[in-house]
């Protein structure tokens, strides 16, 4: 689906990730994770072409990246970043913003455009709020329709950056919720976690990063039985399972 070849990518001519070769699965969620400044951000920023790539090549559905025009690319994936400008503009606005690569110019939104919009604000459970601005809303609500603009594209791949940034607990449990239902849906998920176990939990496959370079790819399981987790953040992983049979895992240093 979505496949990264030797990428080397940085910011003013500076390297940050180095060689990056890895492939994203149709229908599977991949999480990616990693110390602080690994290269974790800058690796989806790379498929979005938000910083500079040196060397390398993107493909999407086997078609390489630079022989696809940046709009039918975009109807393709969406990215959600981990921090964004306000302004002011009211949620539902913001929303119609997920449906650009489709518009021709004038911009003018048709039926389709709103009735996608709404839908991904249901989904995400924000849909009272579209009439509100947002800087009237709560770190965690602002975070939400983000998501939704992410999901009005109809997007067969999403990128998602520190997704669960803001969230409290109830909100985090359902955005992973979320991504299962996209799964499901065929979607390819690619999410970078800072939460270790969220991203065992709910991951098909996870790519361990350390200095600008992934170092293990693998399922949860063979992730922490690699024990590659000790030795990137310097804890051991530990698992469990309940009566249920669902595996649980967790961490000490």
């Amino acid at each position: 689906m979505l496949k990264l070849e030797n990428i080397t990518a940085g910011y003013e001519k500076v390297p940050v990730i180095q060689g990056i070769n890895i492939e994203f699965e149709k229908g599977k969620i991949a999480a990616v994770i990693g110390p602080n400044g690994s290269g974790k951000s800058t690796m989806l920023k790379a498929i979005v072409n938000l910083c500079e790539i040196s060397q390398g090549t993107v493909y999407l559905k086997g078609r390489r990246k630079e022989d696809m025009g940046n709009r039918e690319f975009a109807k393709q994936v969406s990215y959600l970043s981990q921090s964004h400008t306000l302004g002011a503009i009211t949620v539902g606005r913001m929303v119609l913003h997920g449906r650009f690569p489709y518009l021709s110019y004038p911009r003018r939104y048709s039926k389709e455009d709103y009735a996608y919009c709404k839908r991904a604000m249901e989904k995400v459970g924000i849909l009272p709020l579209q009439d509100k601005k947002l800087e009237e809303l709560s770190g965690g609500q602002r975070q939400k329709v983000y998501l939704a603009m992410a999901l009005a594209g109809e997007t067969d791949v999403f990128l998602l950056d520190e997704p669960t940034t803001y969230l409290d607990i109830h909100y985090q449990l359902e955005l992973l919720q979320l991504m299962k239902q996209l799964k499901e849906e065929g979607k390819t998920v690619v999410t970078v976690l800072h939460d270790l176990d969220y991203a065992m939990d709910v991951s098909d496959s996870i790519a361990v990063m350390n200095q600008g370079k992934i170092v293990k790819i693998g399922t949860p399981e063979e992730i922490q039985e690699s024990h590659v987790i000790d030795e990137v953040f310097q804890v051991k992983a530990q698992s469990f399972t309940d009566e249920a049979g669902r595996k649980h895992f967790y961490f000490e240093k």
